[in-house]
């Protein structure tokens, strides 16, 4: 797998690129958040592993901004970090896994490998309803198989939502993926999800009160 790595505890992120590599890995590591967001514009890798308090830009604001670009890449993270709060962010932007350190090497290279198998067994369409699935490659919403015609905002929520299936999709999200970072109420959002929620034929948007909305794994 390519790998990007970004930490910034010198002797540890060299520690980790060798310890991939010697295990048949393509490793780039970077010290620097904005470093590794200005590599990944240009170039594309299988996996990033990501610690979160960086400089530069940190690693949880990292995977929004790919998020903003359209790269939906498998994140690890790794950090010292426990609070809860932060642990939540990490998987409601989609990331695989999240190891705490310290940690062994060789954990984390178990944690690659299962990512790998995964890889291997096609997800290209996920499943959010008895008749409802998401093709991801074309970023489609299918009902009984059959592709359903959205505005790019819709189709921008309904990819958000079935990304992160089971989990809470907060507004400051929705701000940041749907609307480009605008400065918008939480009313208009939930005007427009309700917009979007007539013109399905299933009940697949469940609304978190006082959180955001979700579409919960059938």
């Amino acid at each position: 797998m390519k790998i990007l790595l970004l930490e910034d505890e010198l002797m540890l992120n060299e520690s980790i690129q060798e310890y991939l590599e010697e295990s048949g890995h393509s490793v780039e590591s970077y010290l620097d958040g904005l470093q590794a967001y200005e590599s990944i514009k240009k170039d594309s890798y299988d996996l990033l592993v990501l610690d979160i308090n960086v400089p530069g830009i940190d690693g949880l604001s990292f995977l929004e901004k790919l998020h903003l670009l359209k790269i939906h890449t498998p994140a690890i993270y790794i950090s010292a970090l426990v609070d809860i709060e932060d642990i939540s962010r990490a998987y409601n932007l989609g990331c695989y896994d999240y190891l705490k350190k310290p940690f062994h090497l060789k954990e984390l290279s178990l944690r690659i490998d299962r990512i790998t198998l995964d890889k291997e067994v096609p997800r290209v369409h996920l499943r959010l309803s008895k008749h409802y699935s998401y093709d991801q490659e074309h970023s489609a919403l299918l009902f009984q198989n059959e592709p359903q015609v959205l505005t790019k905002r819709q189709s921008q929520i309904i990819d958000l939502l079935a990304r992160n299936r089971s989990m809470v999709v907060d507004f400051e999200q929705f701000r940041i993926y749907v609307w480009d970072e605008q400065i918008i109420d939480n009313a208009t959002i939930r005007a427009e999800i309700n917009r979007l929620k007539k013109i399905l034929k299933e009940d697949l948007l469940v609304n978190v009160r006082g959180m955001g909305y979700m579409i919960e794994k059938p």
